[in-house]
């Protein structure tokens, strides 16, 4: 489905499909499907399809409930419905055998196909990659993760992606051609087009056009998107944001991120550099990010999480230098947050990351921002925890073909996929 617009002959006909598509998949959702709320989208209002007919069964919807939800006219439902049946989206259910016989022609019952297409979640990061397959409605049908080297170029790290989706599409039965939107989170900053701009976690990461790399392995949009930004939408759909559109989404590392969603939508900034917090040193004569966490004077790797995990170690154990590390990089950790609150006012503040392991982070952050803040936001912990980045990356999929199959507007994540 293209851009609406006033002039447009199908333009009618196209809102009633979209109005129609939303009543039925809102229908089929099932209760072990998404949460309320999960995975429908800003498109068009469509009311709970309640006080069913008789003939109805779980999870269908007949012709005349679809009137009754949509509003429009039974011919108009009625030609929608065979229209969505031919494309593949639309289902007409059979009656079922053995029950209640009864006088007349029984109701022909329909329901949304959300097996008609397949999305796919990608996880890039320092350490590993990942992949998350779902239906059309967002339920997860298999995952795969893949351990990579921190030093692994950019082919071998894009090569790892396509195994590791090829064995998920493999063990999971589902053809590659299936796939309706693929969503990717790298970290980085990501332009538009899918290119990465700068990155300084991955070797040769920096001026990657890694949309258009994956697009030789897929026949659908791919969109990359910021790791950090792509946790905060996951946060926003299935973990600790439910609810609140006003959100801060801190990747907690040696050099944090952030991604953020101001009044329910994903904030990239002009040039897609919003959130890096981690460069907030650069305003100052302050060390610099891998220099906090030394315990000898001498930079860490940052993604050299045998180091890093010795400093833990060492804090735990109540080493004088190690702890004073740590409680410099929890200082650092709570002033870049306070910068950003201070900035964006958010309801919610959601810490993931590897940081969020370490005695001390919640705490010292909530204390800080009611200090500095006139409207101290909640702090809390991912729930989503390592799974946040690939479940976000699905989500960007998802929120794809929501916006092409029910959406007039655009919808939380909306960006222009590559192609």
């Amino acid at each position: 489905m293209g851009r609406l617009t006033g002039g447009d002959p199908s333009l009618l006909r196209r809102i009633n499909s979209a109005v129609v598509l939303h009543a039925l998949r809102a229908a089929t959702v099932s209760p072990d499907g998404p949460e309320p709320g999960e995975g429908t989208g800003p498109g068009p209002a469509a009311g709970p399809l309640t006080d069913l007919t008789a003939d109805r069964a779980p999870g269908c919807a007949t012709l005349t409930d679809l009137t009754r939800v949509t509003g429009l006219s039974r011919p108009t439902v009625e030609g929608v419905v065979e229209g969505l049946a031919a494309e593949g989206l639309v289902v007409e259910v059979p009656a079922e055998e053995g029950g209640v016989r009864r006088q007349g022609r029984p109701a022909r019952r329909f329901r949304f196909r959300a097996e008609a297409g397949h999305l796919l979640g990608i996880e890039i990061g320092a350490h590993r990659v990942a992949a998350l397959l779902s239906d059309l409605d967002g339920r997860p049908l298999g995952s795969a993760v893949r351990e990579v080297s921190e030093k692994a170029s950019a082919d071998e790290r894009l090569e790892r992606i396509r195994t590791a989706v090829a064995d998920l599409l493999r063990r999971a039965g589902v053809a590659r051609y299936s796939l309706r939107a693929v969503g990717v989170g790298s970290p980085g900053i990501v332009e538009a087009d899918g290119t990465v701009h700068l990155c300084t976690a991955l070797p040769g990461w920096t001026g990657l056009r890694l949309g258009e790399r994956l697009r030789r392995s897929f026949r659908c949009p791919v969109l990359v998107e910021n790791d950090a930004n792509t946790a905060a939408v996951a946060e926003h759909w299935k973990g600790a944001a439910v609810g609140s559109d006003d959100v801060v989404f801190v990747l907690a590392g040696l050099s944090p991120g952030a991604g953020s969603l101001i009044g329910g939508r994903l904030h990239r900034g002009f040039g897609g550099a919003a959130g890096e917090i981690g460069a907030l040193h650069l305003l100052g004569r302050e060390a610099t990010p891998e220099e906090v966490l030394s315990t000898t004077g001498e930079p860490l790797n940052p993604l050299d999480e045998d180091q890093v995990a010795r400093v833990l170690a060492l804090a735990d154990a109540g080493d004088t230098h190690a702890r004073a590390a740590v409680d410099r990089f929890v200082r650092r950790l709570v002033h870049d947050v306070a910068a950003l609150v201070l900035a964006l006012d958010p309801e919610v503040v959601v810490v993931g990351g590897w940081a969020t392991g370490l005695d001390g982070v919640l705490g010292p952050l909530r204390d800080e921002l009611a200090r500095y803040c006139l409207r101290p936001p909640q702090v809390t912990q991912s729930l989503l925890g390592e799974a946040a980045v690939v479940t976000g990356a699905l989500r960007l999929a998802l929120d794809h073909v929501e916006k092409e199959l029910f959406a007039v507007e655009s919808t939380v994540t909306a960006r222009r996929p590559v192609r």
